[in-house]
């Protein structure tokens, strides 16, 4: 479980670079993030399967090609959009902290699976969550400068990043399941499967993103090419495939309950981006958000080994 847990903790590490990207490419929409992301990564995918395409494709059968591919409409492609709006309409601070509710979702949803800790004993750590996200939420408001967009713009935006919440919550659930059950793919090989059905079910996003009107603005200085392929490559290659294995690596290793609580990762690194990017340091309220976040975790991880049975 140790590894589990150290492998979802790195997972994190890349998965909070997704946050920045589309404040970086802010000339970009969403659409040509994941387009861009997805596509890279099933590029890299194919090479990675390239040595072991003959064995790995004789191993997948109609399960599996559902299971990728709802995975990868779910996990990716709809949650990368839904993120990307929501921090272009609301900002990285406001995203990051609707997606930090992940450790208590997933928790919640997955609360009835094997190998799960009682919700009762997880208590007191979820409350310390709790209060590391409402501290986070009180930090943002009182802290709130003049308004940068339309209170329509901020509503979209809100909405967008609960709906990446609701994605990734089901798909977090719905892997470690699968991977719970099945056992003849390794992580790089999942990882890279779904990293294909993720690029091809991009190329049908942008189709029809194109076809209902969708069009990239004139290029411009602010739309550097090379700029944004780069960024895409670096997520492809880090958050996508390494990341995605790396998590893959976790959910075969700790029970469902526990993977919720790692997902908390995702949002310290990406605070701790976030923070790095704008120059500044934690004020002392996200000072309190990170250690109760942390705190939580590691509580839960505590009480995951005291359950675990000896052997």
């Amino acid at each position: 479980m140790t590894w589990g847990v150290l492998c979802g903790m790195l997972a994190g590490a890349f998965w909070g670079t997704v946050f920045i990207a589309p404040k970086w490419l802010s000339a970009f929409s969403p659409w040509e993030l994941a387009f861009g992301r997805y596509t890279s990564y099933a590029a890299i995918a194919l090479v990675a399967l390239a040595p072991t395409w003959r064995a790995t494709w004789g191993k997948i059968d109609r399960a599996d090609l559902v299971a990728m591919f709802r995975q990868g409409a779910a996990g990716n492609v709809a949650y990368y959009v839904l993120l990307g709006y929501g921090v272009q309409l609301a900002g990285v601070t406001l995203t990051s902290l609707i997606i930090g509710v992940l450790p208590l979702s997933v928790t919640l949803v997955g609360r009835r699976d094997q190998g799960a800790v009682p919700l009762k004993v997880l208590a007191w750590p979820l409350a310390v969550v709790a209060a590391g996200i409402a501290c986070i939420n009180v930090d943002l408001f009182s802290h709130a400068g003049p308004a940068s967009g339309s209170l329509a713009d901020k509503a979209i935006g809100l909405l967008c990043a609960l709906g990446g919440l609701v994605c990734w919550t089901w798909y977090a659930i719905d892997n470690t399941r699968y991977l719970k059950r099945v056992h003849k793919f390794s992580g790089r090989e999942w990882s890279a499967l779904y990293g294909l059905a993720s690029g091809t079910l991009a190329l049908v996003a942008a189709a029809v993103w194109w076809a209902f009107g969708g069009r990239p603005p004139a290029p411009s200085p602010e739309r550097d090419s090379v700029v944004f392929w780069s960024v895409c490559l670096f997520l492809a290659v880090g958050a996508s495939l390494i990341g995605n294995q790396l998590w893959n690596i976790a959910c075969r290793r700790v029970p469902v309950t526990l993977s919720g609580q790692l997902i908390v990762f995702e949002t310290l690194f990406a605070l701790a981006y976030g923070f790095v990017l704008a120059g500044a340091m934690p004020r002392p309220l996200e000072w309190a958000a990170i250690v109760l976040l942390a705190v939580g975790v590691a509580w839960t991880v505590r009480l995951h080994a005291v359950d675990e049975p000896t052997h």
